[in-house]
């Protein structure tokens, strides 16, 4: 190979690409000549065309081993796949024995017969009979011959005496094996009777008949790489010929196969057609009547150029049924003794089955869709795994003030419940502690040395040593806020919000915010554009949909309103801009998040990061302490945790907000007496706020009916 001589090029300088494939025929040239003067070394390749050793030292580029031996995990889901496989089979054909005796049986029977029928002309000496046949008929012929007559004689009786010991063998045989299998134990004779039934049963099989049913498992939905190409035809996405065999069809990298519980295909579209993968995103629901399932049956995705794919590449899943209905999984946090909140959050399986995990940090989070389809549930997953990090500091705020977020009481450095007036208060007073908390870390990890913050973000190392824990900020009904507000102090609440989750992940900070109406006015798109990771349950059409889970999402495939009713607590998760998958969220009831609240501020009571609200949260020490509070007590402490008096008719509204199947049929009077009979006596009947005299209580009148070892634990 000789050196090339080209200059190397500079900036501005136009690059001969032709020159370059010319001298690239000889072998690789370096388009950046050494400037010392001193010559490339040569390089010989393999590949060149005048090698003729090129095609037998060419290294296959292809993987080693089969897709399903890759990795551990693939190898124990496809054994547990055939382990499944032969149970159903074991269950098949077990079921089935009777049927399958009877069916021995008779085919033993007709092999009988076809035995015999083949062993008669030995037993009957057929042999000897065709001569036999021939000296008769020549006897016929010719019947003064002695010798002749005398020839058939002895040729009959030849036959005869064969006959006789022929037949009497084999009725001998008979009889000493039934002799015998008579005086042998039961379990033997079964033994012999399966040696004798199965070869009968072998050989009176037909070509058509089998002793055993085909076991297929049943296939609720059946699909072809014509039915494919017939959906995609009618769907628009492929032209029509002069028939259907003429016309451009997909190209199958792999499948159609079975894969679990449904069909698997990649495919390409064919070039020419003008067609791309995000066409046929946009058409699933056309693409899914045509194969006779619903859409949510029908999973697709683009096939990027990362795992070998192109723009008109597509991954489709068509599952045999619904694959999100079903007794939800419960979470692996509800085990957990501890989880490190740096680590991905398990979050729930998509319709394979396959785990899906959120990895939080840097990140936020915004949660929407209808009332009662799980959105709460589902967000408090993510909070959950924080509880059991010690190194976690949670501010929570609860729009609406019910029971949901009740629990965290016991952990939460700051905890606002409701949407009136002093709660909005307090919201915006915990925003600002927010704002001045993350200015105040990001000046800390400014002066530290690049040896031990490399980045200018917080690590795991830096949050332990310099008492930094990860804030995680989760805010629920977040329209319940904005609507209450005024316009100024939505402004600036929606302000503080988005600074929080623009420039807090760098510090540490996650946040965690849900909406049951994403619109322009509930939620401002300044606020959600900010978010990175985004997860719907149902909503009534696409642009809701689009709403929580970004503009065009729909189009691409992540609509969250092909989800009905009985998904409760499925939704669509976005995760970057081409990412997104339809997830059944794991399963973490009340009770359980309430248990893990008690066992995150137990860890943080270890660890000595139990701190503000919490800190000072007479019925969470309660309820850690093992005493007893009377629940009329705790719930009205709850509902004034932000006031220090409220009026009657307040308190009853918040207690009916907090729960209703209890305080629903509450009046004055019989709060009055509830509260007389746990030990509360009021100092004055009467209260007054903003300028305002009634009838209410005051806050340290209800916490006086407190033990006082509890209100000294809490620093009261």
């Amino acid at each position: 190979m000789t050196e090339s001589t080209a200059p190397p090029p500079v900036m501005g300088s136009v690059h001969d690409l032709d020159e370059h494939r010319t001298a690239r025929a000889g072998g690789p040239v370096s388009l950046l000549k050494p400037t010392d003067g001193a010559s490339a070394p040569e390089v010989e390749a393999v590949d060149r065309p005048d090698n003729p050793l090129a095609d037998w030292l060419t290294v296959p580029d292809g993987p080693v081993l089969p897709v399903w031996a890759r990795s551990a995990e693939s190898v124990k889901a496809n054994t547990a796949a055939l382990g499944r496989l032969a149970w159903w089979h074991s269950r098949y054909h077990g079921i089935r024995t009777p049927k399958y005796l009877v069916k021995a049986v008779a085919l033993a029977a007709r092999g009988f017969f076809r035995a015999v029928w083949g062993l008669w002309p030995t037993l009957s000496a057929q042999d000897h009979t065709a001569a036999v046949k021939a000296l008769r008929a020549q006897s016929k012929a010719r019947p003064e011959d002695v010798e002749l007559a005398v020839r058939l004689q002895i040729a009959h009786a030849a036959r005869t005496r064969t006959r006789r010991w022929r037949f009497g063998a084999a009725a001998t045989a008979a009889a000493a094996a039934a002799v015998g299998v008579a005086l042998i134990p039961p379990l033997a004779q079964v033994g012999v009777g399966a040696a004798i039934i199965v070869p009968l049963a072998h050989l009176g099989r037909g070509k058509e008949t089998r002793l055993l049913d085909q076991a297929a498992p049943p296939l609720r939905v059946d699909m072809s790489a014509q039915q494919l190409n017939d959906a995609l035809r009618a769907a628009g996405l492929l032209k029509s010929g002069k028939g259907d065999e003429d016309g451009p069809k997909v190209s199958c990298s792999m499948g159609p196969v079975r894969d679990g519980r449904g069909w698997a295909v990649i495919f390409d579209l064919p070039r020419g057609g003008g067609k791309t993968a995000s066409d046929v995103l946009a058409k699933r629901e056309v693409i899914a009547q045509e194969l006779g399932v619903d859409e949510i049956q029908v999973i697709m995705s683009r096939v990027r150029a990362a795992k070998g794919g192109n723009a008109g590449r597509v991954s489709m899943w068509v599952a045999d049924d619904d694959p999100y209905l079903g007794t939800p999984n419960p979470s692996p946090l509800e085990k957990a003794e501890r989880f490190s909140i740096w680590e991905p959050v398990p979050f729930g399986q998509d319709a394979r089955g396959t785990r899906v995990a959120i990895p939080v940090m840097w990140q936020s989070m915004f949660f929407g869709g209808l009332p009662r389809r799980g959105k709460t549930f589902s967000q408090r997953l993510l909070t959950a795994a924080g509880l059991l990090d010690a190194y976690v500091r949670h501010y929570v705020a609860d729009g609406k003030g019910g029971a949901d977020w009740m629990p965290m009481k016991a952990v939460a450095h700051r905890l606002v419940m409701g949407a009136e007036d002093d709660a909005i208060e307090a919201l915006k007073a915990m925003l600002a502690e927010l704002l001045a908390e993350m200015e105040r870390r990001f000046a800390l990890l400014r002066d530290l040395p690049t040896s031990v913050c490399p980045e200018g973000k917080l690590t795991p190392d830096i949050s332990v040593k310099y008492n930094l824990p990860v804030i995680f900020v989760t805010i629920d009904e977040l329209q319940e806020y904005f609507t209450a507000m005024e316009r100024e102090d939505r402004e600036q609440v929606i302000n503080d919000l988005c600074r929080i989750a623009r420039r807090g992940p760098a510090a540490g900070f996650i946040c965690n915010f849900a909406s049951q109406r994403p619109d322009a006015e509930s939620v401002p798109p300044k606020l959600r554009e900010i978010i990175t990771i985004r997860y719907s349950t149902q909503v009534v059409d696409r642009t809701s949909s689009d709403m929580v889970l970004g503009k065009g999402k729909a189009a691409q495939g992540a609509d969250a309103s092909v989800l009905s009713e009985e998904h409760k607590g499925v939704g669509v998760l976005v995760t970057g801009p081409a990412s997104y998958v339809t997830v059944r969220a794991d399963y973490l009831d009340g009770p359980t998040f309430a248990a893990l609240c008690r066992k995150g501020r137990a860890l943080r009571e270890q660890a000595g990061q139990l701190t503000g609200d919490a800190a000072g949260d007479v019925t969470a020490a309660a309820d850690a302490a093992g005493v007893t509070v009377p629940a009329i007590v705790s719930d009205v402490l709850e509902v004034m945790r932000h006031t220090p008096r409220m009026f009657t008719t307040d308190l009853l509204a918040a207690l009916v907000n907090l729960d209703e199947d209890v305080y629903g049929d509450f009046t004055a009077e019989r709060l009055a007496a509830e509260l007389e009979t746990a030990g509360v006596k009021r100092t004055s009947k009467q209260v007054k706020i903003s300028g305002s005299n009634g009838a209410g209580y005051q806050r340290r009148d209800i916490e006086d009916a407190v033990p006082a070892e509890l209100l000294l634990a809490t620093g009261r």
